[in-house]
């Protein structure tokens, strides 16, 4: 443990969110700061356990902070690659339209990406042939701007341009609570008090337990969706050369099964989304019981679940079934057989989930007198992370200056 124990900032979180927010403040302001991660090692969850995809900002609604940050933090992130000599390419992506019912929605697509800025060519069955020789669809997107990356070498970067700067990174240290008063706030962890003025809340799959630690409660619950990847073996790599996905559902936040190649050269497969028993449940039937029961007494749950338990429980289907996966896979690349897949990991989601049932679509953060909380900030905030840092530091500087004046 460090042997200070005060500071002017503790960000919550050492993920690729709060590890971006604490390198834009170590970099322009003389602020004492320090990152508390409950595990032994930072990037070890949702950052960690992604399929490393520098998105695009195809997919969200012009003008939301999703748009936003993603296209701005995309170039932020490129240059930052570039800077600090971590491995990327940007590869670009073709999106399917598989038959014509997906057209329409093909066509929102184009119009959100060209409202953000992308620059997309519509491309006829001939020429997805040409960007993806075995990729089976009637017409598609070719969204050069996308590519690919490894997050956990990119966290590790950011960590290295905290610490340059003076921050402090404790790892291993677990919050069990946050005692206010008048001048300061007390933080309880598993290393001891830590007594800090500010504190920002990015504590990913944890966001929710942690604001209530903070005394502030949340109008959303996190609840956990795993995303269960397969691989192609080696000899079938061929199939894809950059990255293929279909026209996903738009009642969902999530992009659909779809293909993958990876900056080591490996091709990942997926993932689905199935409930998760366990926030932090990367494996299958990994179960917590204090979880369970976070999200299965939440009313909003039950509504989401009345309302899509097809789509859900199809979800499930696939998890339990290669060949029901692989099927799904076939739509895409007809070539695809079960010996060309083998399981490999997973992710988990940290979903935000209103009472009402509704999935918190955009990013969403919140505030009060002391503290910052970034309730919800899943995909594409790996890709958004420079742009997010900034935009919360720049929320956290205001509030300090609206204190000192």
């Amino acid at each position: 443990m460090s042997a200070q124990t005060t500071y002017d900032l503790a960000v919550i979180g050492g993920g690729i969110v709060g590890l971006a927010t604490a390198m834009a403040i170590t970099k322009r302001d003389e602020l004492s700061v320090i990152v508390l991660e409950a595990e032994d090692e930072i990037a070890a969850h949702q950052t960690g356990h992604n399929s490393g995809v520098i998105h695009s900002g195809l997919y969200y609604k012009p003008g939301s902070l999703k748009a936003q940050n993603c296209v701005n933090g995309r170039e932020l992130l490129y240059q930052f690659c570039e800077e600090q000599g971590v491995n990327y390419e940007r590869c670009g992506k073709v999106v399917v339209a598989i038959n014509e019912r997906d057209l329409a929605a093909l066509e929102t697509l184009e119009e959100r990406g060209r409202a953000n800025g992308l620059s997309i060519e519509r491309l006829n069955a001939e020429e997805l042939k040409e960007k993806e020789p075995h990729a089976e669809g009637i017409a598609a997107l070719w969204v050069p701007e996308t590519g690919i990356v490894d997050y956990a070498q990119v966290a590790q970067a950011y960590a290295r341009q905290v610490e340059s700067s003076g921050g402090v990174i404790q790892t291993g240290t677990r919050l069990l609570d946050v005692i206010s008063d008048q001048d300061a706030l007390q933080l309880v962890t598993s290393q001891g008090e830590i007594t800090a003025c500010y504190l920002i809340n990015c504590a990913g799959l944890q966001a929710d337990r942690v604001a209530k630690f903070c005394g502030f409660e949340p109008d959303i619950r996190i609840v956990p969706f795993r995303g269960e990847y397969y691989e192609l073996v080696p000899e079938r790599r061929h199939l894809v050369k950059n990255l293929i996905y279909p026209v996903p559902d738009p009642r969902f936040p999530f992009l659909g099964v779809h293909f993958t190649r990876r900056i080591d050269g490996s091709v990942e497969a997926g993932p689905n989304a199935v409930l998760a028993l366990k926030r932090e449940g990367y494996r299958f039937l990994q179960a917590n019981l204090k979880d369970m029961w976070d999200t299965f007494s939440y009313a909003g749950f039950w509504k989401l679940a009345g309302n899509y338990w097809q789509m859900g429980g199809m979800e499930q289907l696939r998890s339990l079934s290669k060949g029901l996966y692989v099927k799904a896979l076939q739509q895409l690349i007809m070539e695809i057989t079960r010996d060309d897949v083998v399981r490999a990991g997973a992710g988990v989601r940290a979903q935000a989930l209103s009472s009402s049932g509704a999935l918190i679509d955009d990013f969403y953060i919140v505030e009060d007198a002391r503290m910052l909380h970034a309730l919800n900030t899943p995909s594409p905030a790996a890709t958004a992370s420079i742009s997010i840092g900034e935009y919360i530091a720049n929320r956290l500087m205001n509030k300090l200056e609206k204190r000192m004046s």
